[in-house]
């Protein structure tokens, strides 16, 4: 039987108060261009949003806005005018770059969407949306834009971390998630669940199924991993199309083109594979990256224009526009972080590149339509018959290759150096034009090996690629070794949006109530897990020495468990241990002097957890006050109801013969029939046995005398009651309990009394003809309740005059009840009337007319349910604190009902009334648990850990201070053990530890064992033989 699912507590101790801004490295970056906002997702489970402040359509874009302008940016007959803008905007940048600034980033709004790692995000639904993809093992979707700005919210879980994402378009309904689980998810972004999913791995037995990259359109979706394979879906059925062999290590993103033909791959093997569709093959490999390539970017719909970066920190540009093949694009170097890389994007005129520090930078773009400036002794190179790179159409029509020609001593380049230059006069002119910006040939990389290349002019190419006496040089060595190593074209950021210091590191002290923490910025800080706020700060030192400083020599137990993975301080706690651990209550240390015993201890797990839901727990007692007076005022307003009011009743057929039988006839005790043919009868009801003028007290006596004819042996026997006698039965047991609605409960003196149940339908018995009629008590029969006495024990009080024999009201009364009573009827017995047939099978036995099986079926069918509302079966309660809650009040409607009974039990409704219920919520009380006030920020977690699941799941979050306004989630999410602490302080119960050991005897000597049975020592032992 496999392992039930764990709910456990975590609170998250709040930081100081600062500025917006991520406090661990930025995984995931989204750019909302015609907004111009950035949207960042880190590792410390934020989700920032930041106003960039600048343009960031392209100048392309911006030109192309005509409505007779192309729609793809280079292509068209307004590229050649976009290009010349782009390049001039590029060149005044980099001339000033220490004169031009762009508007500085501002900080927008920020929400803690996880408590664990964001690994991905993407824009869908026009940009109005983002979907966060997180180590929570959860997929969230935030609405930042929308007018009531909620939290995010949870649209899918997978059962392992969440790797990467997917969206096939800004109007797509769905995207699509991957994770360390090995399925591909699709879920419905209007909140409908998972759409479809794709399990990885289903038909190959392979245990790396993980998927670290997605690309999706509305057709296909590809994926990639460990497996160093690429696979390709079709989202509508989730059937796989095709599968791409070729890369060696981990695929780390996968682009997707609109037309679906190409697919780009980028992979920790150091190289980028472009993939056709239609071939169903790698068509090129680029390796300009020379480590493991971690991001991908384009927002060309051919992939034209291509973005990439790896674990060295390189941010290469790589434009393919206007080439028949790859190889004859340019790759560029735009800039260089200081390390990996794990997110890049772009619009506009600028790059952003996210890295493991809490800081995002921009970079300025290059642009790539420029030239290449190569220096005098190089000239360019293709070791392949190939075409050489199609020519750009230029301003003036002119056909020029982006690589010039190598220079002559008639033409000269007029730059030759990285930076562009401006010139001054000449010839008599006041200024000449600047010259246009041109790629430094040190910041081109090597696209492919089929790609060009400059070489040195005076070098022979045979002897430079081939030596006889030396093995084969790659192409990429040779150029290092002229132009030197590769320099970025932007050797700083144009901006930094700066982050925030979180925590990294922690050391428990031995006391387990304080914490050491270290932070980005080096500074040690001493954390109190009970007050939940940090006590004391020591500067910039090693957090191993400052232990050595402050830490103790006492042992306390472990009761839980801290990490720092999101920046923030952690305290789990576990039902399994967050109770082990007490202290004394003298070395607490308390602000507030409290009178403790000398050896008072106090539990740290219920101490904390005392205060950290004190709204919650004020909120209950609020409630279980109001729900205690409305079960009063409901009882209350029950008892002045008439009672014994029947539910139904039931007509006797027409055609019954009530002068033959002795159990056939009229039921109602004040319409005595004469036998002797004289009728002086009351006007009836048509079809009732009762007078007109109902209620109304019984009949007198008939004055006329006569002797009864005496009745044969068929006539004076019970007959088996029919439909009708059923009914007639009914109302006699009403009659019974207190007489039935349309007549008086109570009858007055003088008047005629109802028979004993000795006299079946008022007609008298055999035996009880020829003596005194027996008559009945004075009250109405009630069945007993809880606190009374049984019927045998209790006093009748009689007519006076009249004599109650034992065995009408001992063994024959009860033999009726059970013959006659409610469970003929086909309907419940209560609860009292269980207790009554218990007491008639014990007062009877079996002589009393009950068996064994019928007492089961009686007390079997008492406990399904009590129509007075006091249902005596065992409840199941749900396994949460709301399970806690109705279990309290279930006590409080079983303890009103045994101090009360129902109002048709009591003597005409006038029983006395309970004015108060005490309350059954006992939380711990301040001298058990001292008073503590952690901040009302402090953040509350309710999570869940599956079996079989890598992660956990979060079930709810809120806060100290609004826990209580969320009483009615936390009551459905909240594990049992949490309410019987919180409501009943009660902690839940610990497993017995069994503790095995096994003896074994001392040097391998096994002890000699008689044939009698004995056990001797070695050395008293003597051999004997052993009889048959």
């Amino acid at each position: 039987m496999g392992r039930k699912p764990r709910q456990r507590i975590s609170y998250v101790l709040p930081l100081a108060e600062s500025a917006g801004g991520h406090r661990l490295g930025v995984n995931g970056l989204a750019v909302d261009a015609p907004n111009s906002i950035l949207y960042s997702g880190g590792r410390d489970g934020v989700v920032c949003a930041w106003d960039l402040n600048v343009d960031l359509r392209s100048p392309a874009d911006r030109d192309l806005s005509s409505p007779f302008g192309s729609t793809v940016p280079g292509v068209g007959p307004n590229a050649a005018a976009a290009s010349n803008a782009a390049a001039a905007a590029a060149a005044a940048a980099t001339a000033g770059s220490n004169k031009h600034q762009t508007p500085p980033t501002t900080f927008r709004q920020q929400v803690q969407a996880h408590t664990h790692w964001i690994n991905d995000i993407v824009l869908v639904q026009s940009n109005s949306a983002l979907v966060s993809a997180s180590s929570d093992i959860s997929v969230k979707l935030w609405r930042p834009a929308a007018e009531d700005v909620a939290p995010p919210q949870t649209i899918g879980l997978h059962s392992d971390y969440v790797k990467c994402l997917a969206s096939p378009g800004p109007h797509a309904d769905w995207v699509a998630s991957g994770g360390l689980d090995r399925k591909i998810s699709l879920w419905d972004l209007d909140g409908a669940g998972q759409k479809l999913e794709i399990p990885v791995v289903e038909d190959e037995s392979t245990a790396k199924g993980s998927v670290y990259a997605l690309g999706a359109t509305n057709s296909m979706l590809a994926s990639g991993g460990p497996e160093s394979i690429v696979r390709v879906w079709d989202p509508r059925s989730g059937k796989r199309v095709t599968k791409l062999v070729g890369h060696t290590d981990n695929i780390r993103d996968v682009l997707i083109a609109r037309d679906n033909d190409t697919v780009v791959t980028a992979s920790s093997d150091q190289t980028v594979k472009v993939w056709s569709m239609t071939a169903g093959r790698c068509m090129y490999t680029l390796t300009m990256h020379n480590d493991s390539v971690w991001s991908l970017h384009s927002s060309h719909p051919q992939l034209s224009v291509l973005y990439s970066s790896d674990r060295s920190g390189l941010v290469a540009k790589t434009d393919v526009r206007g080439c028949v093949d790859w190889d004859e694009g340019l790759s560029v170097a735009v800039a260089r972080e200081h390390e990996g890389v794990i997110k890049v994007a772009h619009a506009g005129d600028f790059v952003w590149t996210a890295t493991s520090s809490s800081s995002i930078n921009r970079w300025r773009d290059v642009d790539t339509e420029a030239d290449v400036a190569v220096p005098e002794p190089f000239r360019m190179h293709r070791p392949s018959f190939a075409t050489s790179r199609s020519a750009t159409t230029t301003a003036t029509g002119a056909a020029s290759s982006r690589y010039p020609s190598s220079p002559t001593t008639t033409t000269m380049m007029t730059t030759t150096t990285a930076a562009p230059a401006t010139t001054g006069p000449a010839n008599g002119s006041t200024a000449a034009a600047p010259q246009q910006f041109q790629i430094p040939a040190n910041s081109v990389l090597r696209l492919s090996n089929a790609a060009p290349f400059p070489v040195f002019q005076g070098r022979d190419e045979a002897s430079t690629l081939t030596s006889a006496s030396g093995p084969v040089r790659k192409p990429s060595e040779i150029m290092i070794d002229q132009l030197g190593p590769v320099a970025p074209v932007r050797d700083l950021p144009d901006y930094t949006i700066e982050g925030q210091n979180g925590l990294i590191k922690h050391v428990l002290l031995n006391d387990r109530r304080r914490v050491l923490t270290l932070d980005t910025a080096g500074e040690v800080v001493m954390w109190d897990l009970i007050q939940c706020a940090p006590v004391r700060s020591f500067g910039k030192r090693h957090v191993e020495d400052v232990a050595r400083e402050v830490n103790t020599t006492e042992t306390v137990a472990h009761w839980c468990a801290v990490d720092t993975r999101t920046g923030s301080l952690t305290c789990v706690l576990e039902e399994n241990y967050c109770f082990d651990a007490e202290m004394y209550a003298d070395e607490l240390k308390l602000e507030e002097k409290i009178e403790f015993r000398e050896d008072q201890r106090i539990n740290l797990g219920k101490w904390v957890l005392r205060y950290l839901f004190s709204n919650l727990i004020d909120e209950e007692i609020r409630r279980d006050e109001a729900f205690r007076q409305q079960l009063l005022n409901e009882r209350r307003q029950q008892s002045i109801q008439r009672s014994n009011m029947p539910g139904t009743i039931q007509l006797p057929q027409a055609n019954m013969n009530g002068w033959n039988d002795t159990t056939s006839g009229p039921t109602s005790a004040s319409t005595l029939r004469a036998s002797n043919g004289y009728h002086r009868l009351p006007v009836t009801t048509p079809g009732l046995a009762i007078g007109v003028a109902t209620p109304a007290a019984g009949t007198q006596s008939a004055p006329f005398s006569s002797s009864t004819l005496p009745s044969t042996a068929e006539e004076g026997s019970n007959l088996e009651q029919t439909a009708s006698d059923q009914g007639q039965a009914t109302a006699t047991d009403e009659k019974q309990q207190g007489g039935d609605y349309f007549s008086s409960a109570v009858h007055a003196p003088g008047s005629q009394a109802p028979t004993t149940p000795g006299d079946v339908n008022g007609n008298k018995s055999a035996e009880s003809q020829g003596g005194e009629t027996p008559q009945t008590p004075a009250y109405p029969a009630t069945t007993p309740t809880a606190g009374d006495a049984p019927p045998d024990s209790r006093e009748p009080a009689t007519t006076p005059g009249a004599t109650t024999p034992a065995s009408s009201s001992a063994i024959f009364g009860k033999k009726f009840r059970m013959s006659f009573g409610m469970k003929k009827l086909g309907k419940t017995v209560t609860s009292e009337s269980k207790t009554s047939v218990a007491g008639a099978s014990a007062g009877g036995g079996a002589g009393a007319g009950g068996t064994g099986a019928d007492e089961k079926s009686e007390d079997s069918d008492s406990r399904s349910s009590n129509p007075d509302g006091g249902s005596t079966h065992e409840r199941v309660f749900d396994d949460n604190l709301g399970g806690v809650v109705q279990r309290i009040r279930q006590g409080y409607e079983d303890a009103l009902h045994d101090a009360l009974p129902p109002p048709q039990q009591q003597h005409g409704g006038q029983g006395q009334q309970p004015q108060t219920l005490n309350t059954a919520i006992t939380p711990s009380l301040p001298n058990e648990t001292p008073v503590i006030k952690p901040p009302p920020n402090t953040t509350i977690l309710i999570q869940e850990d599956s079996p079989g699941s890598g992660g956990v799941a979060d079930l709810w979050e809120g806060t100290v201070g609004g826990c209580g306004e969320q009483a009615d989630f936390i009551e459905r999410v909240a594990p049992s053990w949490l309410g019987d602490v919180l409501l009943r302080n009660i902690p839940p119960q610990k497993d017995i530890v069994k503790v095995s050991f096994v003896l074994e005897p001392y040097q391998g000597l096994l002890p000699s064992i008689a044939s009698d049975g004995l056990v001797h020592s070695p050395s008293s032992y003597l051999p004997t033989k052993v009889r048959p």
